[in-house]
C-alpha cells in the first residue's frame, strides 16, 4: 500500500494546470479567471470545459464532469486511485513509499511486478523479430502488410512475430537472465515432463494484450500454416491476466470511446485494428469468448453505449443475444449493426474503404429490438408457436432493463414492430418482473405491500410536497452556496458570513444528505476552532462533497471587465450585494421549511380522528402560517391565509 506521505506528495505537486495541459490546450479568455478549452469528456466544437487554477479544479459546464487534479486523471485514463498517485508519482519523480506488508503481500506484490517486467521483456523481444530478422519479415510483416496495416498501426498495436524454432525466446531470455519459472507463469513457456521446456507461441505472428494503463498483460497469437492447430493461440490466466476483466483494444481505445460516446465491440483482434486502418478508434473486441459482466464495467468507465458489430450468420448471432441481455441488465444502451453475409467487420471494412465503411455503420444502426425482431421474423412468420416463442424472447430483453421509462418506450416499439398489442406484452413483461422479484426477499416484501410493477401513481398531494421538498434542496443548496464562497466575508464589522448562517440555520434540519453533511461539517470543525473553506472540502470531503463543492464555486459565466474598464459601465457582483444576498437567502430558505411543515400537519389533520389532538394540530397550523405570513412580507410574495 501507498504510504499517505507520498500519496499527499502527490496531491501537493499535482497541479491541475499542467496535469490537464496534457490532454487539452487551454487558453483564458480575456483576464477571466478561468482556463477554457473543448471538453475531453465529449465531443464539443464550442468550449465549456473550465480549469479554475487557483482552486485545482476543473468543470465541464456541458457534460457536468467535474473534480481535482486526481479526478481528471482517474476519468480520463479509466484508471482507480492507486493506479493515478502511482502514474503521478512517476510523472513527477517522486518516489513511491510503501507501507509495510506482510510478508505474503510483499511477495504477491513482487512477483507481480516481476510478471509484468518479464512480459514486457517478451512484447519487445516478440516486436524485433518481426522487424529485423528475415524470418519475421518475410513471414510476419508480409502477412501483415498483406491484410494492409501499416507502419503506425503496427506501431500502435505493438504486433510481432515469434521464431520457428521451439525455444528461441527461451534461449533469449535464459541469456538475459529471465527466471524460468516466471517466464513459465507468464504463460510464454512450455515445461513438460522429463523437465522438457519450449517457447508457447513458435511460428506465429503475436498480438499483445494490454490491460486499461496500457501493461502488456498476456499475448494472443496466429498461425499461419493451413495445417496447424488451434489457428489462434492465447497466453493461459496468470496472476497479471484474467480474461474475462479484459477486452483487446481498450488501451488504444478509450479516448476515442469518451469522445464518440459510443463502444463499438467486435468479435477479434484483427477486427479491431482493420478498424482503426479505417479511422474507427473506438472498437474492442472481447476476444472472441462470451462478453462478460466485468468486461461490460469496462467500458462503462467511458462510455454508456455499446454498438455490437455482427457477422452476417444468424447462428453466431442468436449464440451472442446473452451478451445483448447482459449489456441492458447493466443500465447500459446497445444498438446492432449486422454485416451482409460472409462479410465481418474486417473483411468489409476494406471492402468498402474508410468513407463508405463509416457511412454504412452510421446508415446500418439499429436498436437491439428491431436487430432481434428481424432476427426472429423469418422463422417465426408462417409458424404461431415459433411467434409466441419470439415474443417472449423480445419481452425478456425488455424485462432486464432497469429503467422503466426505457423499458416503456421498448414495449411500445415492440407493438408497432411484432403487430401485437401493447397490453399483451405489457402483461408478459409483468409476469416476468413478478418472476424476477420472487427470487429476491425484500421485493417479495415490497410487493406484498402492493407496489405497482409499472407506472405508479402519485397523488396531487403527493406532488405538492415533491415540489416544496425541492424547492428546500434548491434553498439548501444555496445555503452551502454561501457559505463555500463568501463564509469569510464580513456582512457587517467583525461578523462573517458563516457566523450568521451558522447561528440562523442552526435549527433548521438539512433534508438534502449531501448538504446536511457539508453544513454539518462546517459546525463541527468551527467548534474545534477552525473555519473550512472550499479547498478543504475538496481535499478532504467524500466524493460526493467534492462533486459538489466544486459544482457550487464555479460559475459558467464571468463578467467582462471591458463593461467597466472601457465602456465606464458598472455592474455590481455578488459580493458587491452579499448582505442583501444573505438576508434575503435565509428568510426564503426558512418560508420554503415552514410551507414543508404546514403541508404535512395538513396530512396530520386529515387522517386524525381524536378531537383532542385535532385542536393541537389547529394550534400548530395557525402558529405556522403566521409564520409564513411574516416571512412572506419580507420577501415580498402574497400568500393564501
Amino acid at each position: 500500500m501507498i504510504a499517505k506521505q507520498t500519496i499527499q506528495e502527490v496531491q501537493d505537486r499535482a497541479d491541475i494546470e499542467d496535469i490537464v495541459s496534457d490532454y487539452v490546450t487551454l487558453k483564458r479568455k480575456g483576464s477571466g479567471k478561468y482556463l477554457w478549452a473543448c471538453c475531453p469528456f465529449h465531443d464539443e466544437k464550442t468550449p465549456s470545459f473550465a480549469v479554475t487554477p487557483d482552486r485545482g479544479i476543473y468543470k465541464c459546464f456541458g457534460c457536468g464532469k467535474s473534480g481535482d487534479s486526481i479526478n481528471f486523471v482517474m476519468e480520463h485514463d479509466g484508471l482507480n486511485y492507486v493506479e493515478t498517485i502511482r502514474h503521478l508519482a512517476k510523472k513527477y519523480g517522486i518516489e513511491i513509499i510503501e507501507d509495510e506488508q506482510t510478508d505474503d503481500q510483499l511477495a504477491e506484490q513482487n512477483e507481480k511486478d516481476s510478471l509484468y517486467i518479464v512480459l514486457n521483456y517478451a512484447n519487445e523481444y516478440f516486436k524485433k523479430q518481426l522487424l529485423e530478422t528475415d524470418e519475421g519479415k518475410s513471414i510476419g510483416l508480409s502477412y501483415f502488410k498483406e491484410r494492409g496495416y501499416d507502419a503506425p498501426i503496427i506501431e500502435k498495436f505493438q504486433l510481432g512475430y515469434s521464431q520457428s524454432a521451439w525455444d528461441s525466446l527461451l534461449q533469449d531470455a535464459t541469456k538475459n537472465a529471465y527466471n524460468e519459472d516466471l517466464l513459465e507463469k507468464a504463460g510464454l513457456i512450455v515445461r513438460k515432463e522429463g523437465d522438457k521446456k519450449y517457447d508457447r507461441f513458435r511460428g506465429r505472428v503475436i498480438f499483445p494484450i494490454h490491460n486499461v494503463t496500457g501493461k502488456v498483460v498476456a499475448f494472443g497469437a496466429r498461425t499461419l500454416k493451413k495445417d496447424d492447430k488451434p489457428k489462434y493461440l492465447n497466453s493461459p490466466e496468470s496472476d497479471v491476466y484474467h480474461k474475462s476483466k479484459i477486452l483487446y483494444g481498450l488501451y488504444q481505445a478509450k479516448g476515442a470511446i469518451r469522445q464518440q460516446d459510443n463502444c463499438y465491440l467486435v468479435e477479434g483482434y484483427t477486427d479491431v485494428i482493420s478498424l482503426h486502418q479505417s479511422d474507427i478508434e473506438n472498437v474492442v473486441s472481447s476476444s472472441g469468448t462470451s462478453l462478460t459482466d466485468e468486461q461490460i464495467k469496462l467500458i462503462s468507465r467511458f462510455s454508456q453505449n455499446i454498438t455490437v458489430l455482427f457477422d452476417g450468420d444468424a447462428a453466431g448471432m442468436k449464440a451472442s443475444l446473452r451478451g445483448i441481455d447482459m449489456i441492458l441488465e447493466a443500465g447500459m444502451n446497445v444498438r446492432v449493426v449486422v454485416f451482409p453475409e460472409g462479410e465481418d467487420p474486417d473483411s468489409y471494412s476494406k471492402k468498402l474503404g474508410t468513407s463508405e465503411f463509416k457511412a454504412f455503420l452510421k446508415e446500418h444502426t439499429t436498436d437491439f429490438i428491431s436487430f432481434k425482431t428481424s432476427l426472429y421474423a423469418e422463422e417465426s412468420a408462417r409458424d404461431p408457436l415459433k411467434k409466441a416463442e419470439s415474443i417472449k424472447e423480445i419481452v425478456s430483453s425488455i424485462g432486464k432493463i432497469p429503467d422503466g421509462i426505457k423499458r416503456a418506450v421498448y414495449l411500445k416499439e415492440s407493438s408497432k414492430l411484432l403487430d401485437i398489442d401493447e397490453s399483451v406484452l405489457v402483461a408478459e413483461l409483468n409476469k416476468i418482473l413478478i418472476k424476477d422479484r420472487r427470487k429476491d426477499t425484500k421485493k417479495r416484501e415490497e410487493e406484498a405491500t402492493g407496489e405497482r410493477l409499472l407506472d405508479e401513481l402519485i397523488t396531487e398531494t403527493e406532488v405538492k410536497s415533491i415540489d416544496v421538498k425541492d424547492q428546500i434542496r434548491i434553498q439548501e443548496r444555496e445555503s452551502i452556496r454561501l457559505l463555500v464562497n463568501y463564509g469569510l466575508n464580513e456582512i457587517e464589522e467583525e461578523y462573517k458570513i458563516y457566523n450568521y448562517l451558522l447561528n440562523e440555520l442552526e435549527d433548521v434540519e438539512f433534508v438534502t444528505p449531501v448538504y446536511k453533511e457539508i453544513f454539518e461539517l462546517f459546525k463541527e470543525r468551527l467548534d474545534q476552532g477552525e473555519v473550512i473553506d472550499d479547498q478543504y472540502l475538496i481535499a478532504n470531503g467524500s466524493e460526493a462533497i467534492k462533486k459538489e463543492v466544486i459544482d457550487l464555486v464555479t460559475e459558467r459565466r464571468e463578467i467582462s471587465p471591458n463593461w467597466n474598464d472601457k465602456y465606464q459601465i458598472f455592474i455590481p457582483a455578488e459580493h458587491d450585494l452579499l448582505e442583501t444576498v444573505v438576508y434575503t437567502h435565509v428568510a426564503r430558505l426558512k418560508f420554503r421549511v415552514i410551507q414543508k411543515l404546514i403541508t404535512e400537519n395538513l396530512a396530520k389533520m386529515k387522517v386524525e380522528k381524536d378531537s383532542e389532538e385535532q385542536d393541537k394540530l389547529f394550534i400548530i397550523h395557525d402558529r405556522l402560517k403566521k409564520s409564513e405570513m411574516e416571512l412572506a412580507k419580507v420577501l415580498g410574495i402574497v400568500v393564501s391565509r
